[in-house]
């Protein structure tokens, strides 16, 4: 038996056969990548939405383990872009495949394999350098035993079809908890040895600040009309401690900026008399409380910046 090895610039000992890579989820749009994602994590590190295109950048969550790390990317939905945004999405998704060792298809079963899916599989299975490929069988808690198993005989005919070869075929219901320590399992097994490749107890690297601005642009999406979701971003412009507070009675101060492209939509935004808008805060504080454990002051507004998804300026300026 090798002996255990120590992580560079730590000492803690790795035990032997640890192992330690990267693994993405992949899948239509509200294919459930974010819930199983934070399932896994064990926490909300992912907005999740029945909004289509939700996730608008890749967000790493970590897996901690005694045998392993596991680092899931979780990443926006493939699809047709109609602007700028959507094309840079699509281009983060892709480069994401070329990055990590394994990438779990989702693909819910309470729908059917479609040619969503199967354009998706097959862009992947067009890599040059193709990572692992495993099956998640989603929202398993939703069909009948029956109609499982109509599901995985389709999710199996795929590999003649597209010339690809799963590794696993897991179904997994995020909600219901059922197969998540099989599905962890199966992607541990499939990582390289190695060491850590995050600190004990770090769960995530985003900042903070995009954290928050996700939660409030989580609460935003709730109940809007159809367009609106795609228009919507936050901009947390300023965040931090009170001064001059009770060390025992701490409050964060956040000012953040929703930003929308017309006036129109900042009109329903805001809602009757500003109804909508507080009720977008008092939702965003209780989770932004809950994840960061401290009272919140949420200053929040509306800003219109017209066009800003098309606009390769206003893209920079906002981060993508």
């Amino acid at each position: 038996m090798s002996e255990p090895t120590t992580d560079i610039g730590s000492a803690t000992p790795v035990p032997a056969g640890f192992r330690s890579g990267f693994a993405c989820f992949v899948g239509r749009p509200n294919a459930g990548k974010s819930t199983l994602t934070n399932a896994l994590v064990g926490t909300k590190i992912a907005i999740a939405s029945s909004r289509p295109q939700t996730t608008r950048h890749a967000v790493r969550g970590v897996v901690h383990r005694p045998d392993g790390q596991l680092v899931l990317i979780d990443t926006p939905g493939l699809h047709k872009p109609r602007t700028l945004l959507g094309e840079r999405l699509n281009d983060l998704v892709r480069a994401t495949w070329t990055e990590v060792d394994v990438i779990g298809v989702c693909l819910p079963a309470n729908q059917r394999v479609g040619p969503g899916d199967t354009y998706l599989v097959g862009e992947i299975a067009a890599l040059k350098r193709k990572p692992k490929l495993v099956a998640i069988a989603t929202k398993s808690d939703l069909v009948s035993a029956e109609r499982m198993a109509q599901h995985l005989l389709a999710i199996a005919a795929m590999e003649a079809e597209l010339g690809i070869e799963w590794t696993h075929i897991v179904p997994v219901s995020a909600t219901s908890g059922e197969q998540l320590p099989l599905l962890a399992d199966t992607l541990l097994a499939l990582l390289p040895e190695g060491p850590p490749l995050y600190p004990d107890g770090e769960i995530t690297d985003e900042p903070e600040e995009t954290l928050v601005a996700e939660l409030i642009r989580e609460a935003a999406l709730e109940g809007v009309h159809d367009e609106l979701p795609h228009s919507i971003t936050v901009v947390v412009e300023e965040m931090g401690l009170r001064e001059g507070r009770d060390p025992d009675k701490p409050l964060l101060d956040v000012y953040a900026s929703m930003i929308v492209e017309r006036d129109s939509q900042k009109g329903i935004v805001i809602g009757h008399r500003g109804s909508r808008l507080r009720d977008i805060g008092a939702a965003a504080r209780s989770q932004i409380e809950a994840m960061l454990g401290t009272p919140v002051y949420l200053d929040l507004r509306v800003k219109v910046l017209k066009e800003w998804q098309r606009d390769p300026k206003h893209l920079r300026r906002l981060g993508f």
